[in-house]
C-alpha cells in the first residue's frame, strides 16, 4: 500500500516549512501560549467569526501550535482535516456523539479500548438511549447480522485492544455506505504510518495521542481525522462544547515527538518481533499475540491493510493461575507495571489486574480475554535485556 501523502512522511514529519520562514529561521517553531487572539478593527474580527473553524479567536477553538501539528498529522494520515483534543476519549466521545442522537444503535467490536467500552456501556445506555451491539468483528457476515434498522454507527479498532484481531476496513466501509451508517476507527495501535483507514473508506478516525504518536509517557492527548466538513461541524459542537481542545504546551511537546516517529517505530517493531518470536518458541507461554508474526490468524488481511506492526503484543501464560500471573509481572524491572503503551519505556500489563474488577466475572468471560493474559509493550531498551528479562521471569510460572 502507497503512501498517503506525496511527499514522504519521515520528511514531512521533520520539517516546519512555514513556521521556519515566519520565524526567522528557528529550526524549534515556538509556542503560541496564549488563550486569546486580538483584532485591529471590527471588520477583522467580524471576518474571524464568518469563519470559526478556521480562524484564531480563542485557544479553546484555534491556536497557531495546535493548528501547525494538526497539518501535519493530516498530511500524514491523508486526511482533509485533523483535530487535537485534550486527551484520547475527548476525540473518541466527540466522534462517537456526532454520529449519533437518542435511540439510536452502535455495533462495535467486544476487545475495543475499556474507556471507549464504558462510554458506551455505562454512558450512552442509561443517559441517553442508544444501545450497543458488542460482536468478535473477524468477518463482514458478523456485522451485517446485527445491523438494525437504527443502526447509525460502526465503531471499529483494528489492531483490536490486547488480542490485536483485525477487522477488513474495506469492507465494513462498503457494508456501512449500502446502509447508510457512519464508521468511526481507533487507530492507535497502528498509527497513521502503518495504516490508512480513510483511504479505505472510514469516515472518521482516531487516536490516543498519548501512545506512539506521543512516544515519550509526557503528554495526553487525542486526534480526529477525517474530511474537513465533518471535522470543521465536531470542532464548533462536541469538542467546543465538551471544552476536549489541547493547550499549546501538549501540542508543542507533540511536534517535538513526531520528527522521531518513523525511527521509533522501527525499532520498537523490530524489537518486538524479535521478542515475540523467542516467546512463541518458550514453554511457560501457551500463545503469543502479534499482528507480525506469520503464525497470526489474519495475516493475509494484516499484510493488505497494514504497512507495519507495533511494539505491543500480548502474551497468554502457560497457566491461567493469579497468583503465577501475579508472579511473573511482580518479576519484571525493565518491564515497568502500568496502563499505558507507546513511550520509549518498556511496560507490562495484565487485564486481571482491572478487567475483572470493571466488568464483572460475565462480561470478562464473554470478552474472550483468557484470565492469563499479559500485555507487553516493548520500548527502546536493549532487546537482550529484555529478552533474558522475561525468560527469567517466565520460570516464576513453570
Amino acid at each position: 500500500m502507497s503512501e498517503p501523502t506525496s511527499k514522504r512522511s519521515a520528511t514531512l514529519l521533520c520539517h516546519d516549512d512555514e513556521a521556519y520562514r515566519e520565524n526567522r529561521g528557528a529550526v524549534v517553531p515556538p509556542i503560541y501560549q496564549n488563550s486569546l487572539f486580538t483584532f485591529p478593527d471590527w471588520e477583522a474580527i467580524d471576518q474571524a467569526f464568518s469563519q470559526p473553524a478556521d480562524a484564531a479567536i480563542y485557544t479553546r477553538g484555534n491556536n497557531p501550535t495546535v493548528t501547525m501539528v494538526e497539518e501535519k498529522l493530516a498530511g500524514i494520515a491523508g486526511a482533509e482535516r485533523a483535530r487535537l483534543f485534550a486527551s484520547g476519549m475527548g476525540a473518541i466521545s466527540s466522534a462517537i456523539l456526532s454520529c449519533v442522537n437518542q435511540g439510536d444503535h452502535i455495533v462495535t467490536i467486544r476487545n475495543i479500548y475499556g474507556p471507549a467500552q464504558n462510554f458506551m456501556r455505562q454512558y450512552l445506555g442509561p443517559k441517553c438511549g442508544i444501545t450497543t451491539t458488542f460482536i468478535e468483528g473477524t468477518a463482514i457476515d458478523q456485522f451485517e447480522a446485527v445491523i438494525q434498522s437504527n443502526t447509525k454507527l460502526i465503531y471499529l479498532e483494528s489492531p483490536a485492544s490486547l488480542t490485536y484481531e483485525l477487522q477488513d476496513l474495506a469492507a465494513v466501509a462498503r457494508l456501512a455506505r449500502t446502509h447508510g451508517i457512519r464508521t468511526v476507527i481507533d487507530n492507535t495501535l497502528a498509527t497513521p504510518l502503518h495504516q490508512s483507514p480513510l483511504a479505505q473508506g472510514i469516515d472518521l478516525e482516531v487516536h490516543s495521542a498519548s501512545k506512539y504518536l506521543g512516544g515519550h509517557s509526557d503528554l495526553v492527548a487525542g486526534l480526529l481525522l477525517g474530511k474537513k466538513t465533518d471535522l470543521d461541524t465536531i470542532s464548533l459542537t462536541e469538542q467546543a462544547w465538551l471544552g476536549s481542545k489541547m493547550a499549546p504546551f501538549e501540542a508543542w511537546l507533540l511536534l517535538r515527538s513526531l520528527r522521531t516517529l518513523p525511527a521509533r517505530l522501527r525499532l520498537h517493531q523490530e524489537q518486538a518481533m524479535a521478542l515475540a518470536l523467542f516467546l512463541d518458541q518458550h514453554p511457560g507461554v501457551r500463545k503469543v499475540y502479534y499482528t507480525g508474526l506469520p503464525s497470526f490468524p489474519q495475516r493475509e488481511l494484516a499484510d493488505r491493510q497494514m504497512r507495519g506492526h507495533s511494539g505491543l503484543l500480548s502474551i497468554e501464560l502457560s497457566t491461567d493461575d493469579p497468583t503465577k500471573v501475579r508472579a511473573f509481572v511482580d518479576a519484571l524491572d525493565l518491564f515497568k507495571l502500568g496502563v499505558s503503551w507507546g513511550g520509549h519505556e518498556s511496560l507490562v500489563y495484565a487485564p486481571l489486574i482491572s478487567y475483572l474488577r470493571e466488568m464483572g466475572q460475565e462480561a470478562f468471560r464473554k470478552s474472550g480475554i483468557p484470565a492469563g493474559l499479559v500485555r507487553l509493550s516493548v520500548g527502546l531498551e536493549d532487546v537482550q535485556d529484555l529478552q533474558l528479562e522475561l525468560d527469567n521471569a517466565l520460570k516464576k510460572v513453570q
